[in-house]
């Protein structure tokens, strides 16, 4: 049986613990505060496209709005703490179990839509989160924005040093892959594989799979508030622009880039896209003078040379040399033995 599980999902340990190793030892090599920041919310958003990758890239249930459970998270953590003196850890806490609810309501009726009628139903949803982070102003801030939110501290440590935060974020990123891995490897993550490949048929077998969807649906959600509670404590202040459709886009590209159906894709692409995001601003802002966001326009580049040229995404490509790289070293280790 082990054996098996090797072929299936190869080793577990070894790339995690070097995975491990390599976030620790990065503060060793980073002497800019904004690059030391852009790691930060490198972590903080892996949280949330590890949820995508989960939802789109196991289930097969596609989703342009998940920058508002983000920001669902990121209020009601914020909300909480700043206006009436709750713990921020109880805050975050009470975030998620919210959010999980509210998602787990939304995707009663929105998942039994399909294919682009399930991306703009979406979509919508973060359209009115949005109008409601704006709207209710006398709880949110309104377009002002949420200030005095406090910083998190554990044990008495106070956490608003950036090397304390970073370790913090990647803490939880390090236990929501543990989690989603065991989910992926469980008799869970053989139904969603199932559920992407083919509904009807994986119905057919007696598996309720509008519970599955829902299910993993608002576990994506709990993610993304958890994340969002993250970023509220961390910047200190939030207002409602942050979590629009746009960033929902931003996140699905992510997801694509480094690709979908693997957690460690979603990650790489979280990070490719977040350093040529920075390119981006100031290549065309600087260099070129361009004024907007000028971003947008080249995810949507990005989407389609994706699609077209690396369909399995970064961790596809990684994949593909690597196999080609075994191979190689196998053919040479039977050319020295029948030399010998």
């Amino acid at each position: 049986m082990e054996k098996v599980e090797a072929i299936l999902y190869g080793s577990r340990w070894k790339g995690f613990l070097g995975f491990i190793a390599l976030i620790c030892l990065l503060p060793f090599f980073i002497s800019s505060q904004y690059i030391f920041t852009l790691f930060i919310l490198i972590g903080i958003y892996c949280i949330v496209t590890i949820g995508l990758s989960l939802l789109i890239g196991y289930a097969g249930q596609i989703s342009i709005g998940h920058a508002a459970f983000f920001g669902i998270g990121a209020y009601v953590s914020g909300v909480l703490t700043a206006k009436h003196d709750m713990s921020p850890w109880l805050a975050m806490g009470i975030g998620m179990i919210a959010t999980f609810l509210i998602a787990y309501v939304i995707g009663m009726q929105v998942l039994k839509l399909k294919g682009h009628i399930l991306a703009l139903a979406t979509i919508a949803i973060n359209i009115i989160v949005y109008i409601l982070l704006v709207g209710l102003s006398d709880i949110t801030g309104g377009a002002s924005g949420l200030i005095g939110i406090p910083n998190l501290s554990l044990f008495g440590l106070e956490l608003g040093n950036q090397l304390h935060y970073y370790f913090l974020v990647w803490a939880f990123v390090f236990l929501v892959i543990l989690f989603s891995t065991n989910i992926i490897r469980s008799n869970v993550g053989r139904v969603l594989r199932s559920i992407h490949d083919s509904e009807i048929g994986t119905e057919t077998l007696g598996v309720n799979v509008t519970k599955y969807k829902i299910a993993i649906f608002a576990l994506s959600a709990m993610y993304a508030s958890l994340a969002g509670s993250l970023y509220a404590h961390y910047i200190n202040f939030i207002a409602p622009p942050t979590f629009n459709v746009s960033f929902s886009i931003l996140l699905l590209v992510m997801v694509m880039v480094g690709g979908v159906h693997s957690i460690w894709g979603a990650m790489i692409g979280t990070a490719a896209i977040m350093f040529l995001n920075e390119v981006i601003r100031f290549v065309g802002h600087t260099v070129f003078n361009i004024s907007g966001e000028v971003e947008i326009v080249v995810y949507g580049l990005i989407i389609v040379v994706v699609m077209i040229f690396m369909p399995k995404g970064l961790i596809g490509v990684l994949d593909i040399r690597g196999k080609f790289a075994i191979k190689s070293a196998a053919k040479k280790n039977v050319a020295s033995e029948k030399g010998v």
